[in-house]
C-alpha cells in the first residue's frame, strides 16, 4: 500500500489494523478473535476469505485499532470489558481467556497485509520476529514463570495470569520520491505490555502488572489501550519487506545446510545406483541377444526367463489402477503446485493461495485420473469399466472427505474456527461431485476407448512356477528397504514443512522444496527400478502391486516420523488436539502412499516395457 503525501493539502490517512485467529503450539484448535471477548468491531466490513483461508481456519476481521499516518498516539483506550464471577456468563468467558493464556494463545494481526511482529531477543544476541504475540501467560503455584511470563521479573505473583493489556504498535515506513512524495509502510512491530491502570474506565497505563488469580471470585476489569509511534527507516525497500520475518526464524541457516547435505548425498546414491544399474543390464542384454543357438536359450537364466509372465495382469488390478489414477491426479497437482510457488505466486503474503491452487488443481485434473485408471485397467483385462470409473471419482476422495469430514465435526463440538462452515462444506461437495467426477467419466471415457497397451513380448496361457525366494528377494523385506532411501531425501524437509504445519511458522523455501521434490521423484524411481530387477533375476515376476508398494512405504516412514515429531517436538495437549493432529496426518499419508507409489509404478513399468523390447525373445 502506497501513502500519498501532498505538500499542498494534507491528506488524512489511516490505518486499519486487521485481527486474525488466534492459535496455540499447545492446541490444534484456532480460535475466532471474538471468542476471547476481547474488543471488537463490528460495523466495518469483514474481508472475504479464500477457499485456502478458510480451509486453515483463518477468520480476518476489523479491530477498533486505527491510527493515522504519522500521527503518534499514547496510552489510548480501546475499550474496557468488565467481568462478574457471579454471572455464569461473565465467569465462563473469564475462564476462557485464563484458558488461552494457559495454553499460550497467540494473537496475529495484520496491517497493510503485513504480519505485525512481535521481536525479541534469543540465545547468541540474535533477535527473533514472531508473527504473532500472546494474550497473556501464568506464574504457577509454585512460582515458575511460564511463557511469555520470563520476560519481565515482575510477573513473580504465583498462581496468577498476567494479561497483556497495553500494545505498543511501532510502524516503519519507506519514504519515496518519484513524480509525488510518498509513503509505503515496511514493517509494523508490537511490545505486549501488561498495567493494572489505577482507574480502568480512564487508563494512564501506569502501575504494576495486570494480574487475574486462578480462583479470584467477584468483579474484575481489564482496560485495552495501545500506542502508536512512526519510524522512518531507509535501508528497507518494500519488496524486501518480509526479509526481516524470514531471516529471524529459528533453524534458517540449519536448514540451507542440511538441505545441502540432503541433496549431495541422495545424488550420490542415485549416481551409485543409475551407474549399477546401466552397466549391469548393458552386459545382460549384450548376453541374451549374443544366444543364437536353441542350446544356448535352453540355458536362459535370469530376468529373461519370465518373459511369458513379466506382463501378466495381476491380482487385484481394479484396485490397482484406482489408486495410480489418484495417484497420477496427485502428482500432476503438486508438481504445478511447487512450480507455481517457485515463481513467487503462492507466497506467504498471499494468505491462502497455496491451499487453494492444489484444491482447484485436484478438481480439474479429473480427467488425467480417469484416464489413466481406464487405460491400464483394459491393459490389465477388466471389462468392469463402469466400476472402475465410479472406484476413480469415489474412493481415494471419500475416504479424504470421511476422515476430513469427522475432522470438522470435532471442530465443531470444539467451537473452534477451523471448523468449515456448512455452505464451504457444500461448496467443496459440489466441486468435487459437479466438476472432479464428470471430468473423471470424461477421461476414462477416453481411456476405455484407447486401445490396450502393447506390450514388447506375447505373455504365455499356462503361469509360470516361481521358484522359493532368498530372505531378501521375498515381498516384504524388500518393500520395507525400498522406502528408506525415499525417506532420507525429504527427511529434513519433512521437519520445517511440520514446523509450519503445527507450530505455526512460515514456510517459504519452495526452491529448495521443489529440488527435493524432483530428488524425490528420481530417487522413488530407481530404488523401484533397483528391486524390481532384482526380484526379476529372481524369476520372480510380480512386479505391479511390489512396485507400487516398495516406493508408496515411504509413507510409512512419513506416518512413524509424524509419531515421533507429535511426541518429541510438539507440546499438544487435550483429546480433541490430539485426535485431530493423527487423523490429518492420516490424510496427509495417505495422499503421500498414492503420490510416491504411483512414481514407483510408472518408472518400474517403464523399465520392464525397455529392457523386454530390446532382447531378442523366441
Amino acid at each position: 500500500m502506497r501513502f500519498i503525501v501532498s505538500k499542498k493539502k494534507p491528506v488524512k490517512m489511516i490505518f486499519l489494523l486487521f485481527v486474525n485467529r488466534l492459535d496455540s503450539v499447545e492446541s490444534v484448535l484456532p480460535y475466532e478473535y471474538t471468542a476471547f471477548d476481547f474488543c471488537f468491531e463490528n460495523t466495518r466490513k469483514r474481508p472475504s476469505e479464500n477457499l485456502g483461508q478458510v480451509l486453515f481456519g483463518e477468520r480476518i476481521e476489523p479491530s477498533p485499532y486505527e491510527f493515522q499516518f504519522k500521527k503518534a498516539a499514547v496510552c489510548k483506550k480501546v475499550c474496557t470489558k468488565a467481568y462478574d464471577t457471579n454471572i455464569s456468563s461473565d465467569k465462563n468467558k473469564l475462564d476462557f481467556l485464563k484458558k488461552g493464556m494457559l495454553l499460550n494463545y497467540q494473537h496475529h494481526w495484520i496491517v497493510d497485509n503485513m504480519p505485525v511482529t512481535w521481536c525479541y531477543d534469543v540465545e547468541d544476541g540474535q533477535k527473533f520476529c514472531n508473527p504473532g504475540f500472546p494474550i497473556g501467560c501464568y506464574v504457577t503455584e509454585g512460582g515458575r514463570a511460564k511463557d511469555a511470563c520470563v520476560v519481565n521479573s515482575n510477573f513473580n505473583e504465583k498462581d496468577a495470569f498476567y494479561i497483556f493489556n497495553h500494545v505498543d504498535i511501532t510502524i516503519h515506513y519507506h519514504v519515496i520520491e518519484n513524480e509525488q512524495l510518498g509513503a509505503r509502510l515496511v514493517a509494523a512491530k508490537i511490545e505486549p505490555k501488561s498495567y493494572a491502570n489505577s482507574d480502568d474506565e480512564s487508563p494512564d497505563c501506569s502501575g504494576g502488572p495486570k494480574f487475574l488469580k486462578s480462583k479470584h471470585s467477584g468483579i474484575f476489569k481489564i482496560s485495552y489501550t495501545y500506542s502508536v509511534n512512526f519510524v522512518e527507516d531507509k535501508k528497507i525497500r518494500w519488496a524486501s519487506r518480509w526479509d526481516y520475518i524470514l531471516e529471524s526464524m529459528p533453524h534458517t541457516n540449519i536448514q540451507w545446510f542440511s538441505i545441502m547435505n540432503s541433496l549431495v548425498i541422495v545424488l550420490f546414491l542415485s549416481g551409485m545406483v543409475a551407474m549399477i544399474m546401466l552397466r549391469t543390464l548393458h552386459k545382460d542384454i549384450a548376453r541374451y541377444n549374443q544366444m543364437d543357438s536353441v542350446e544356448d536359450a535352453q540355458e536362459e537364466f535370469g530376468w529373461k526367463l519370465v518373459h511369458g509372465d513379466v506382463f501378466r495382469p495381476p491380482r487385484k488390478g481394479m484396485l490397482l489402477s484406482v489408486f495410480l489414477g489418484s495417484g497420477t491426479q496427485i502428482f500432476i497437482m503438486t508438481f504445478v503446485t511447487l512450480f507455481f510457488a517457485c515463481l513467487g505466486f503462492l507466497s506467504p503474503a498471499n494468505r491462502g493461495a497455496l491451499m487453494t491452487c492444489a484444491v482447484v488443481l485436484w478438481v480439474l485434473l479429473g480427467t488425467p485420473a480417469g484416464y489413466v485408471a481406464a487405460r491400464l485397467y483394459k491393459s490389465f483385462g477388466g471389462e468392469k469399466w463402469k466400476t472402475n470409473v465410479l472406484l476413480t471419482s469415489f474412493l481415494c476422495p471419500g475416504v479424504v472427505f470421511a476422515d476430513f469430514f469427522v475432522m470438522n465435526l470435532i471442530l465443531w463440538g470444539e467451537g473452534s474456527s477451523a471448523a468449515m462452515p456448512f455452505g464451504t462444506l457444500v461448496a467443496i461437495l459440489a466441486l468435487w461431485f459437479c466438476i472432479s467426477v464428470p471430468l473423471t467419466f470424461i477421461g476414462a471415457y477416453f481411456g476405455f476407448k484407447r486401445a490396450g497397451i502393447e506390450h514388447p513380448v506375447r505373455t504365455n496361457q499356462i503361469p509360470r512356477q516361481i521358484p522359493e525366494q532368498s530372505f531378501y528377494t521375498k515381498p516384504l523385506p524388500g518393500i520395507v528397504m525400498g522406502g528408506i532411501l525415499p525417506f532420507g531425501c525429504i527427511f529434513i524437509q519433512l521437519f520445517f514443512i511440520l514446523n509450519s504445519i503445527w507450530s505455526h511458522q512460515m514456510y517459504y523455501m519452495f526452491g529448495f522444496l521443489f529440488l527435493v521434490f524432483i530428488i524425490l521423484v528420481i530417487t522413488c524411481s530407481e530404488a523401484t527400478i533397483l528391486l524390481c530387477y532384482f526380484h526379476l533375476c529372481a524369476e520372480d515376476y510380480h512386479w505391479q502391486w511390489r512396485s507400487f508398494l516398495t516406493s508408496g512405504f515411504t509413507a510409512v516412514y512419513f506416518l512413524v516420523y509424524a509419531i515421533h515429531y507429535f511426541f518429541s517436538k510438539l507440546q499438544i495437549t487435550g483429546l480433541a488436539s490430539t485426535i485431530l493432529y493423527f487423523g490429518y496426518t492420516m490424510i496427509m499419508a495417505l495422499i503421500f502412499f498414492l503420490f510416491t507409489g504411483t512414481i514407483g509404478f510408472f518408472a518400474c513399468f517403464w523399465f520392464v516395457t525397455k529392457i523386454y523390447s530390446v532382447v531378442k525373445v523366441d
